[in-house]
């Protein structure tokens, strides 16, 4: 039997953004996305859950080092945080930047640095409000 053992890490930040799609007309894009189209964008303060997978170190007691996770996390959200998604970063110019496309964004760039760790990235969970939140995982090939 294979122990497995997760730990989440949970980290706030903010950033705007604006549901609008070039191609469809100003009234598509109201009806599909209502208030979200606004032109100026509108913000949220995120909150992000980050959960990693991984056996228990023998020598440490632990999946991964929380003083070496957490500053990683804070690194790949510092590219995010009081950012506009749409325009202040390069991951939203093929994609509306969505909860579950943000989601996405940010499990790809957290699994990436994980790479050389010795856990693995399991899980991500992204509130946009209290309650509303995106899970995004991949699961095991």
């Amino acid at each position: 039997m294979v122990e497995t053992t997760t730990l989440t890490k949970k980290l706030e930040f903010s950033s705007s953004h604006r549901y609008w799609r070039e191609d469809w007309s100003d009234s598509k894009n109201f009806e599909v996305f209502g208030k979200c189209t606004n032109e100026y964008g509108h913000g949220h303060n995120y909150v992000l859950e980050a959960t990693v997978k991984g056996p228990v170190d023998i020598d440490t007691g632990m999946i991964i080092n929380i003083y070496r996770l957490k500053p990683m996390l804070k690194d790949i959200l510092r590219e995010f945080d009081h950012k506009f998604l749409n325009e202040d970063t390069d991951y939203f110019d093929d994609m509306i930047p969505t909860t579950e496309n943000f989601a996405k964004v940010l499990y790809e760039c957290i699994s990436e640095k994980l790479n050389s760790q010795e856990c693995k990235l399991m899980k991500v969970r992204l509130y946009e409000t209290k309650d509303l939140f995106v899970d995004y995982w991949k699961d095991d090939e």
